[in-house]
Protein backbone atom coordinates (compact mmCIF):
# COMPACT_ATOMS: atom_id res chain seq x y z
CA UNK A 1 0.00 0.00 0.00
CA UNK A 2 1.00 3.51 -0.90
CA UNK A 3 -0.28 6.65 1.07
CA UNK A 4 -0.15 10.20 -0.43
CA UNK A 5 -1.30 13.29 1.63
CA UNK A 6 -3.79 15.96 0.95
CA UNK A 7 -1.81 18.93 2.87
CA UNK A 8 -4.20 21.37 4.10
CA UNK A 9 -3.52 22.14 7.37
CA UNK A 10 -5.71 20.78 10.02
CA UNK A 11 -8.30 19.35 7.12
CA UNK A 12 -5.07 17.63 5.78
CA UNK A 13 -6.33 13.35 5.04
CA UNK A 14 -4.39 10.67 3.44
CA UNK A 15 -5.19 8.38 0.40
CA UNK A 16 -4.09 4.95 0.34
CA UNK A 17 -3.53 3.07 -2.75
CA UNK A 18 -3.33 -0.60 -3.18
CA UNK A 19 -5.17 -3.74 -3.47
CA UNK A 20 -7.64 -5.45 -1.39
CA UNK A 21 -7.89 -3.02 1.31
CA UNK A 22 -11.71 -2.79 1.42
CA UNK A 23 -11.51 -5.24 4.21
CA UNK A 24 -8.77 -3.48 6.13
CA UNK A 25 -10.80 -2.19 9.03
CA UNK A 26 -7.69 -0.55 10.71
CA UNK A 27 -7.69 1.75 7.57
CA UNK A 28 -11.52 3.50 8.52
CA UNK A 29 -11.56 3.19 12.55
CA UNK A 30 -9.49 5.66 13.59
CA UNK A 31 -11.56 8.04 11.07
CA UNK A 32 -14.88 7.17 12.76
CA UNK A 33 -15.94 8.83 16.14
CA UNK A 34 -19.32 8.06 16.77
CA UNK A 35 -21.41 4.66 16.37
CA UNK A 36 -23.30 4.99 13.40
CA UNK A 37 -21.88 5.07 9.66
CA UNK A 38 -24.09 5.03 6.43
CA UNK A 39 -23.18 3.46 3.39
CA UNK A 40 -23.91 5.45 0.17
CA UNK A 41 -23.78 3.14 -3.11
CA UNK A 42 -25.66 2.40 -6.34
CA UNK A 43 -27.88 -0.71 -8.06
CA UNK A 44 -24.57 -1.67 -10.12
CA UNK A 45 -21.75 -1.59 -7.23
CA UNK A 46 -23.88 -2.64 -3.72
CA UNK A 47 -23.64 -6.09 -5.24
CA UNK A 48 -20.16 -6.04 -6.34
CA UNK A 49 -18.40 -4.66 -2.88
CA UNK A 50 -21.24 -3.46 -0.25
CA UNK A 51 -20.44 -6.63 1.20
CA UNK A 52 -16.97 -6.04 1.87
CA UNK A 53 -17.06 -2.83 3.37
CA UNK A 54 -19.86 -3.59 5.88
CA UNK A 55 -17.53 -6.33 7.02
CA UNK A 56 -15.06 -3.77 7.80
CA UNK A 57 -17.31 -1.52 9.34
CA UNK A 58 -18.31 -4.62 11.87
CA UNK A 59 -19.16 -3.42 15.56
CA UNK A 60 -20.66 -0.03 13.82
CA UNK A 61 -24.63 0.49 13.24
CA UNK A 62 -24.39 0.75 9.64
CA UNK A 63 -27.17 2.22 7.25
CA UNK A 64 -27.14 1.56 3.06
CA UNK A 65 -28.36 3.72 0.66
CA UNK A 66 -28.35 1.86 -2.43
CA UNK A 67 -28.92 5.03 -5.33
CA UNK A 68 -30.08 4.48 -9.13
CA UNK A 69 -26.83 4.24 -10.69
CA UNK A 70 -26.05 7.01 -13.43
CA UNK A 71 -25.24 10.84 -14.70
CA UNK A 72 -29.12 11.30 -15.29
CA UNK A 73 -29.69 10.52 -11.79
CA UNK A 74 -26.99 13.09 -10.11
CA UNK A 75 -30.06 15.41 -9.11
CA UNK A 76 -32.22 16.88 -6.26
CA UNK A 77 -34.26 13.67 -6.27
CA UNK A 78 -31.78 11.45 -5.60
CA UNK A 79 -29.63 13.65 -3.33
CA UNK A 80 -32.83 13.74 -1.02
CA UNK A 81 -33.32 10.04 -0.94
CA UNK A 82 -29.65 9.98 0.98
CA UNK A 83 -31.27 13.09 3.56
CA UNK A 84 -34.72 10.18 3.47
CA UNK A 85 -32.64 7.59 5.24
CA UNK A 86 -30.04 9.93 7.55
CA UNK A 87 -33.18 11.20 8.72
CA UNK A 88 -35.04 8.24 9.12
CA UNK A 89 -32.28 6.65 10.98
CA UNK A 90 -31.45 9.25 13.19
CA UNK A 91 -28.14 9.72 12.19
CA UNK A 92 -26.52 12.66 14.48
CA UNK A 93 -22.96 14.46 13.55
CA UNK A 94 -20.63 11.96 14.10
CA UNK A 95 -21.96 9.86 11.71
CA UNK A 96 -20.19 9.12 8.68
CA UNK A 97 -20.71 8.70 5.18
CA UNK A 98 -18.77 6.16 3.15
CA UNK A 99 -18.63 6.98 -0.66
CA UNK A 100 -18.50 2.85 -2.52
CA UNK A 101 -19.09 3.81 -6.08
CA UNK A 102 -17.83 6.32 -8.85
CA UNK A 103 -17.63 9.81 -9.47
CA UNK A 104 -21.21 9.90 -8.99
CA UNK A 105 -21.67 8.48 -6.34
CA UNK A 106 -18.73 10.52 -4.85
CA UNK A 107 -19.89 13.65 -5.67
CA UNK A 108 -23.54 12.88 -4.23
CA UNK A 109 -22.15 11.96 -0.91
CA UNK A 110 -20.05 14.20 -0.18
CA UNK A 111 -22.27 16.86 -1.21
CA UNK A 112 -25.00 14.70 1.41
CA UNK A 113 -22.02 15.05 3.85
CA UNK A 114 -21.41 18.93 3.34
CA UNK A 115 -25.18 19.59 3.92
CA UNK A 116 -26.83 17.15 6.78
CA UNK A 117 -27.04 18.85 9.96
CA UNK A 118 -24.57 21.81 8.12
CA UNK A 119 -21.51 19.08 8.13
CA UNK A 120 -20.62 15.64 8.87
CA UNK A 121 -17.49 13.32 8.23
CA UNK A 122 -17.38 11.71 5.20
CA UNK A 123 -15.26 8.94 3.16
CA UNK A 124 -14.33 8.18 -0.12
CA UNK A 125 -13.82 4.72 -1.58
CA UNK A 126 -13.63 5.14 -5.08
CA UNK A 127 -14.28 1.58 -7.15
CA UNK A 128 -13.72 3.42 -10.68
CA UNK A 129 -10.82 4.11 -12.14
CA UNK A 130 -12.08 7.96 -12.91
CA UNK A 131 -13.10 8.29 -9.21
CA UNK A 132 -9.70 6.87 -8.02
CA UNK A 133 -7.52 9.67 -10.52
CA UNK A 134 -9.66 12.62 -10.27
CA UNK A 135 -13.27 13.32 -7.87
CA UNK A 136 -12.46 11.52 -5.29
CA UNK A 137 -9.52 13.92 -4.04
CA UNK A 138 -10.13 17.42 -3.71
CA UNK A 139 -13.17 17.92 -2.25
CA UNK A 140 -15.65 18.93 -4.77
CA UNK A 141 -19.03 17.42 -4.52
CA UNK A 142 -21.97 18.57 -6.53
CA UNK A 143 -25.22 17.83 -8.33
CA UNK A 144 -26.26 18.91 -11.75
CA UNK A 145 -28.67 21.04 -12.82
CA UNK A 146 -30.58 20.97 -16.77
CA UNK A 147 -28.46 24.17 -17.25
CA UNK A 148 -25.13 22.86 -16.11
CA UNK A 149 -23.27 20.11 -14.79
CA UNK A 150 -21.81 20.40 -11.25
CA UNK A 151 -23.05 24.01 -11.13
CA UNK A 152 -25.23 22.95 -7.76
CA UNK A 153 -22.47 22.02 -4.38
CA UNK A 154 -19.72 22.70 -2.48
CA UNK A 155 -15.87 22.37 -1.75
CA UNK A 156 -15.96 19.90 1.27
CA UNK A 157 -12.84 17.65 2.11
CA UNK A 158 -13.22 13.42 2.53
CA UNK A 159 -11.59 12.37 5.91
CA UNK A 160 -9.67 9.40 4.07
CA UNK A 161 -9.42 8.47 0.24
CA UNK A 162 -9.25 4.71 0.07
CA UNK A 163 -8.34 3.21 -3.71
CA UNK A 164 -8.46 -0.40 -3.90
CA UNK A 165 -7.14 -1.31 -7.05
CA UNK A 166 -9.04 -4.34 -7.14
CA UNK A 167 -12.13 -2.96 -7.27
CA UNK A 168 -11.22 -1.51 -11.44
CA UNK A 169 -11.21 -5.47 -12.43
CA UNK A 170 -15.50 -5.87 -12.53
CA UNK A 171 -15.34 -2.41 -14.40
CA UNK A 172 -16.34 -2.83 -18.08
CA UNK A 173 -13.81 -1.83 -20.66
CA UNK A 174 -16.25 1.25 -21.40
CA UNK A 175 -14.99 2.27 -18.23
CA UNK A 176 -11.64 1.58 -17.61
CA UNK A 177 -11.30 3.90 -20.84
CA UNK A 178 -13.18 6.80 -19.01
CA UNK A 179 -10.91 6.82 -16.52
CA UNK A 180 -8.35 6.68 -18.88
CA UNK A 181 -9.28 10.10 -19.54
CA UNK A 182 -8.73 12.05 -16.56
CA UNK A 183 -5.09 10.16 -15.94
CA UNK A 184 -4.32 11.20 -19.47
CA UNK A 185 -4.94 15.04 -18.75
CA UNK A 186 -2.17 15.02 -16.14
CA UNK A 187 0.29 14.81 -18.93
CA UNK A 188 -0.34 18.14 -20.58
CA UNK A 189 -1.09 19.76 -17.76
CA UNK A 190 1.53 18.86 -15.28
CA UNK A 191 4.09 16.43 -16.14
CA UNK A 192 5.51 16.14 -19.51
CA UNK A 193 7.51 12.87 -18.85
CA UNK A 194 4.11 10.93 -17.32
CA UNK A 195 2.63 11.83 -20.60
CA UNK A 196 5.17 10.52 -22.45
CA UNK A 197 5.05 7.14 -19.73
CA UNK A 198 1.23 7.02 -20.87
CA UNK A 199 2.16 6.92 -24.71
CA UNK A 200 4.47 4.08 -23.53
CA UNK A 201 2.44 1.77 -21.23
CA UNK A 202 -1.46 2.88 -22.23
CA UNK A 203 -2.06 -1.02 -23.51
CA UNK A 204 -0.78 -2.00 -19.89
CA UNK A 205 -3.43 0.09 -18.42
CA UNK A 206 -6.27 -0.66 -20.55
CA UNK A 207 -5.47 -4.16 -19.96
CA UNK A 208 -4.75 -3.60 -15.96
CA UNK A 209 -1.86 -4.57 -15.64
CA UNK A 210 -1.54 -3.87 -11.82
CA UNK A 211 2.04 -2.73 -11.35
CA UNK A 212 1.18 -0.09 -14.11
CA UNK A 213 -1.98 0.79 -13.00
CA UNK A 214 -0.74 1.60 -9.25
CA UNK A 215 1.42 4.02 -11.23
CA UNK A 216 -0.91 5.81 -13.12
CA UNK A 217 -3.09 5.95 -9.97
CA UNK A 218 -0.36 7.46 -7.93
CA UNK A 219 1.09 9.72 -10.39
CA UNK A 220 -2.37 11.18 -10.68
CA UNK A 221 -2.96 11.50 -6.75
CA UNK A 222 0.39 12.78 -6.29
CA UNK A 223 -0.25 15.70 -9.15
CA UNK A 224 -3.88 16.21 -8.17
CA UNK A 225 -3.21 16.68 -4.00
CA UNK A 226 0.10 19.16 -4.74
CA UNK A 227 -2.31 21.28 -6.63
CA UNK A 228 -5.30 20.79 -4.24
CA UNK A 229 -3.18 21.74 -1.13
CA UNK A 230 -2.03 25.11 -3.30
CA UNK A 231 -5.31 25.96 -4.06
CA UNK A 232 -8.50 24.56 -2.64
CA UNK A 233 -11.00 26.61 -3.65
CA UNK A 234 -10.24 26.79 -7.33
CA UNK A 235 -9.31 30.64 -7.13
CA UNK A 236 -6.57 30.34 -9.41
CA UNK A 237 -3.91 27.36 -10.21
CA UNK A 238 -6.66 24.18 -9.51
CA UNK A 239 -8.60 25.38 -12.42
CA UNK A 240 -5.88 24.00 -14.83
CA UNK A 241 -7.37 20.46 -13.45
CA UNK A 242 -10.43 21.23 -15.76
CA UNK A 243 -7.72 20.68 -19.40
CA UNK A 244 -10.40 19.66 -21.21
CA UNK A 245 -13.80 19.80 -19.19
CA UNK A 246 -14.74 23.08 -20.23
CA UNK A 247 -15.69 21.43 -23.79
CA UNK A 248 -16.51 18.63 -22.34
CA UNK A 249 -19.17 19.36 -19.75
CA UNK A 250 -20.62 21.46 -22.67
CA UNK A 251 -20.58 18.23 -24.85
CA UNK A 252 -22.04 16.37 -21.58
CA UNK A 253 -24.91 18.66 -21.44
CA UNK A 254 -25.78 18.90 -25.20
CA UNK A 255 -26.07 15.05 -25.68
CA UNK A 256 -28.31 14.29 -22.57
CA UNK A 257 -26.25 13.62 -19.29
CA UNK A 258 -25.50 9.59 -19.39
CA UNK A 259 -25.36 9.34 -23.11
CA UNK A 260 -21.51 9.38 -23.04
CA UNK A 261 -19.31 8.79 -20.31
CA UNK A 262 -17.74 12.16 -18.11
CA UNK A 263 -14.55 10.74 -19.40
CA UNK A 264 -15.57 10.24 -23.09
CA UNK A 265 -16.59 13.75 -23.36
CA UNK A 266 -13.33 15.35 -21.48
CA UNK A 267 -11.11 13.03 -23.77
CA UNK A 268 -12.54 15.08 -26.97
CA UNK A 269 -13.08 18.11 -24.59
CA UNK A 270 -9.38 18.28 -24.37
CA UNK A 271 -8.45 17.64 -28.10
CA UNK A 272 -10.74 20.80 -28.25
CA UNK A 273 -8.49 22.46 -25.91
CA UNK A 274 -5.20 21.58 -27.89
CA UNK A 275 -6.60 22.34 -31.36
CA UNK A 276 -7.15 25.77 -29.89
CA UNK A 277 -4.03 25.58 -27.87
CA UNK A 278 -2.37 25.20 -31.55
CA UNK A 279 -5.23 27.95 -33.19
CA UNK A 280 -3.02 30.63 -30.27
CA UNK A 281 0.09 29.69 -31.18
CA UNK A 282 0.98 28.14 -28.19
CA UNK A 283 1.67 24.63 -28.98
CA UNK A 284 3.03 23.14 -32.70
CA UNK A 285 0.58 21.03 -34.38
CA UNK A 286 1.86 17.82 -33.86
CA UNK A 287 1.11 17.85 -29.99
CA UNK A 288 -2.82 17.50 -30.88
CA UNK A 289 -1.39 14.56 -33.40
CA UNK A 290 -0.19 13.12 -30.17
CA UNK A 291 -2.73 13.96 -27.89
CA UNK A 292 -5.32 12.14 -30.52
CA UNK A 293 -3.05 9.41 -31.03
CA UNK A 294 -2.59 8.36 -27.55
CA UNK A 295 -6.69 9.13 -26.60
CA UNK A 296 -7.77 6.51 -29.72
CA UNK A 297 -5.12 4.12 -28.16
CA UNK A 298 -6.99 4.21 -24.96
CA UNK A 299 -10.16 3.57 -26.58
CA UNK A 300 -11.75 6.97 -26.38
CA UNK A 301 -13.51 8.77 -28.81
CA UNK A 302 -12.20 11.81 -31.02
CA UNK A 303 -15.12 12.92 -32.56
CA UNK A 304 -18.46 14.23 -31.03
CA UNK A 305 -22.02 14.05 -32.81
CA UNK A 306 -22.95 16.67 -35.26
CA UNK A 307 -24.74 19.30 -32.13
CA UNK A 308 -25.60 23.16 -32.58
CA UNK A 309 -22.94 25.31 -32.19
CA UNK A 310 -24.87 28.29 -30.64
CA UNK A 311 -26.23 25.23 -28.04
CA UNK A 312 -22.88 24.33 -27.45
CA UNK A 313 -21.79 28.14 -26.40
CA UNK A 314 -24.83 28.54 -24.70
CA UNK A 315 -23.52 25.18 -22.22
CA UNK A 316 -20.17 26.93 -22.46
CA UNK A 317 -20.87 30.22 -21.10
CA UNK A 318 -22.31 28.39 -17.67
CA UNK A 319 -18.70 27.18 -16.63
CA UNK A 320 -17.52 27.68 -13.26
CA UNK A 321 -14.54 29.77 -14.83
CA UNK A 322 -16.52 31.92 -16.56
CA UNK A 323 -16.47 35.86 -15.61
CA UNK A 324 -18.12 38.24 -16.56
CA UNK A 325 -19.49 36.30 -19.74
CA UNK A 326 -16.54 35.12 -20.59
CA UNK A 327 -15.27 32.10 -21.65
CA UNK A 328 -11.89 31.00 -19.80
CA UNK A 329 -10.16 27.81 -20.90
CA UNK A 330 -7.44 25.47 -19.65
CA UNK A 331 -4.91 25.84 -22.47
CA UNK A 332 -1.30 23.51 -23.36
CA UNK A 333 1.23 26.23 -23.00
CA UNK A 334 4.00 23.68 -23.26
CA UNK A 335 3.81 20.10 -22.89
CA UNK A 336 3.40 19.81 -18.67
CA UNK A 337 2.78 23.15 -18.03
CA UNK A 338 -1.22 24.68 -18.70
CA UNK A 339 -2.45 28.29 -18.57
CA UNK A 340 -5.71 30.06 -18.54
CA UNK A 341 -7.05 32.06 -21.41
CA UNK A 342 -9.82 33.45 -23.00
CA UNK A 343 -10.25 33.08 -27.07
CA UNK A 344 -11.62 34.55 -29.66
CA UNK A 345 -15.30 33.15 -30.66
CA UNK A 346 -14.57 32.39 -34.18
CA UNK A 347 -10.92 30.31 -33.05
CA UNK A 348 -12.94 28.11 -30.65
CA UNK A 349 -16.09 27.52 -33.05
CA UNK A 350 -13.18 26.30 -35.08
CA UNK A 351 -11.77 24.52 -32.85
CA UNK A 352 -15.04 22.56 -32.06
CA UNK A 353 -15.73 22.16 -35.93
CA UNK A 354 -12.43 20.18 -36.28
CA UNK A 355 -13.64 17.63 -33.80
CA UNK A 356 -17.15 17.61 -34.72
CA UNK A 357 -18.86 15.04 -37.38
CA UNK A 358 -20.53 17.11 -39.87
CA UNK A 359 -24.31 17.32 -39.75
CA UNK A 360 -26.15 14.86 -42.23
Amino acid sequence: MRTLTVDLAERSYPIHIGTDLLRQAQLFAPHIAGRKVAIVTNTTVAPLYLEQLRAALHGYEVSEIILPDGEAYKNWETLNLIFDVLLGHACDRKTVLFALGGGVVGDMTGFAAASYMRGVPFVQVPTTLLAQVDSSVGGKTAINHPLGKNMVGAFYQPQLVVCDLATLRSLPAREVSAGLAEIIKYGPIADADFFVWLENHIEALRQLEESAVAYAVERSCAIKAEVVGQDEKESGLRAILNFGHTFGHAIEAGMGYGQWLHGEAVAVGMLMAADLSVRLGLMPAQFTARLQALIEKAGLPSQVPAMDLDEFFAHMAVDKKAEAGQIKFVLIAQLGQAVIRTAPQELVAQSIAAYMAKPE
